[in-house]
Order: C-alpha cells, then sequence, then structure tokens
C-alpha cells in the first residue's frame, strides 16, 4: 500500500522544515508519494489519483477523526491492498469535481487552516498512525 498525499501547492516556509520533517518520519513506516501541484488545475488533482485508491479529500465539511481512527482506516486500506490518497486544497479549498471524487472527507475541525499548515497535520497524523499501528509509543 502506497500513502499519496497531494496538495496544492509547494511547501514554503515556515512550513516546508516542517514537511520534511514528518514526511521522513513517516517514511520509516510507509510508502509515501506527495505530489505539488499549481494552484487553479483542478483536473491535474483527479489525473495524478492514483487507479483504485481511497481517496480522501481535506474539507472543513468533513468528517474529524481521532488518532486512533485515522489508525483504524489506514489499517482496513493495508487490508485490502488499495492506495490511499490524501489530497489538501489550496487557499480556496478543493474543486466541487475533486470532492465529488473522494470516497471521504476528512475534517480537521471547523476553523480554517492555512493549507500549508494542513499538509503539516496530516503528515503528522499520519505519522501518529503508523505509530499507533506498529503498537510503539506515539507521544514524543
Amino acid at each position: 500500500m502506497r500513502l499519496v498525499v497531494i496538495t496544492v501547492g509547494k511547501a514554503r516556509p515556515p512550513f516546508a522544515d516542517d514537511v520534511e520533517h514528518y514526511a521522513r518520519l513517516l517514511g520509516r513506516h510507509a510508502r509515501l508519494e506527495q505530489v505539488e501541484l499549481g494552484e487553479g488545475d483542478d483536473q491535474a488533482i483527479l489525473r495524478r489519483l492514483p487507479g483504485g485508491a481511497h481517496v480522501c479529500a481535506l474539507d472543513r465539511e468533513g468528517k474529524a477523526l481521532s488518532s486512533e481512527a485515522l489508525a483504524e482506516l489506514i489499517a482496513e486500506r493495508r487490508m485490502s491492498r488499495a492506495d490511499l490518497a490524501f489530497v489538501v486544497g489550496g487557499p480556496f479549498g478543493l474543486d466541487a469535481a475533486v470532492l465529488e471524487r473522494a470516497d471521504s472527507r476528512l475534517s480537521f475541525g471547523p476553523m480554517t487552516l492555512p493549507h500549508q499548515l494542513a499538509r503539516v497535520v496530516l503528515l503528522e497524523q499520519l505519522f501518529r498512525a503508523h505509530k499507533i499501528l506498529a503498537g510503539e509509543p506515539y507521544h514524543y
């Protein structure tokens, strides 16, 4: 199983260091692929989604999950051997076509986060979920 994180926009300071940090930590536990796309090309997002992947769009209107519930989602995808793709929109969110394609929508709460920060939070939570699945402590 592969984790694919598709984001609108390149990681920039001060978030770039955190993206790199959590990607490195997560890379010890999972096959991570990060795809950075330009703003305004929602068709590019749809084209870059892996075939057969479970697509999870980050959306303020989505479902909030605990770290343990995210770990369960990852475990379910592992069992089905399907890739898991997460899509993080730009400053204006995701296009309706991308949201319609998503198999699920994930929210980090009702507050709006800068999209670069949302990417960092996603990578940290994916790392934490893998630590939970490995039965390792995840508070560091």
